[in-house]
């Protein structure tokens, strides 16, 4: 069977409840086994679906794990308190958190690593990872600029470069210091950080 059927044949729907249960089975088996152990049929056991349901939705265990990731990544909010340097502060501190958890540890880099030699594979992290958590960025920029932290952005091209480029140095150096260096991204860290991104940006912070 098919993973999306045309509407002019009959199939079975995709069930909601059965891809959380099955992205939830593959965070626990994670935690419990590591990517390297973790197999399509203990995530089937786990989740209470047959294993050809997993295969109708996922090509192989690096397309799961990424999924199954992405929505550690999806609870990161921008808090709203009151300037941008506590914004940022803010939001690094949950991001910080999510990638000491172990599902998000052992999974994000074991799928980084494989997707050195697997192009799809690296389109389906951008994608479900990068691409969705941008959106912090816009708005944190868009919040600050009506505070007149920031200065409004006449090229919009620039403003889609400048936000892609701030998204690369807060990844990068919170996923070098968490997963790489392995030290703690804390607050006295992450204040050191805002405070160097600030200047960067010209950002008026008091």
């Amino acid at each position: 069977m098919q993973s999306r059927t045309p509407p002019s044949r009959a199939g079975r729907p995709r069930s909601a409840a059965a891809d959380a249960a099955i992205l939830a089975a593959t965070r626990a088996a994670l935690v419990e086994l590591g990517w390297s152990k973790l197999t399509l049929g203990d995530v089937a056991t786990r989740a209470g679906v047959a294993k050809t349901t997993l295969y109708r939705r996922w090509a192989g265990k690096n397309e799961l794990v990424v999924d199954a990731v992405a929505e550690l990544f999806d609870e990161l909010r921008l808090p709203d308190l009151g300037s941008l340097a506590a914004d940022i502060e803010g939001v690094v501190l949950q991001f910080a958190a999510i990638l000491a958890r172990p599902e998000a540890k052992s999974g994000l880099m074991a799928v980084v690593a494989e997707s050195t030699r697997d192009d799809a594979l690296r389109e389906r992290i951008r994608g479900s990872i990068v691409e969705r958590q941008k959106r912090l960025v816009l708005e944190g920029r868009a919040r600050a600029q009506a505070r007149g932290e920031l200065p409004p952005e006449t090229d919009p091209r620039e403003a889609v470069r400048t936000a892609d480029l701030i998204f690369d140095v807060v990844a990068g150096a919170v996923v070098h210091r968490t997963l790489v260096s392995a030290e703690p991204a804390d607050e006295e860290w992450v204040r050191s950080f805002t405070r160097v991104l600030l200047l960067g940006l010209g950002a008026a912070s008091s």
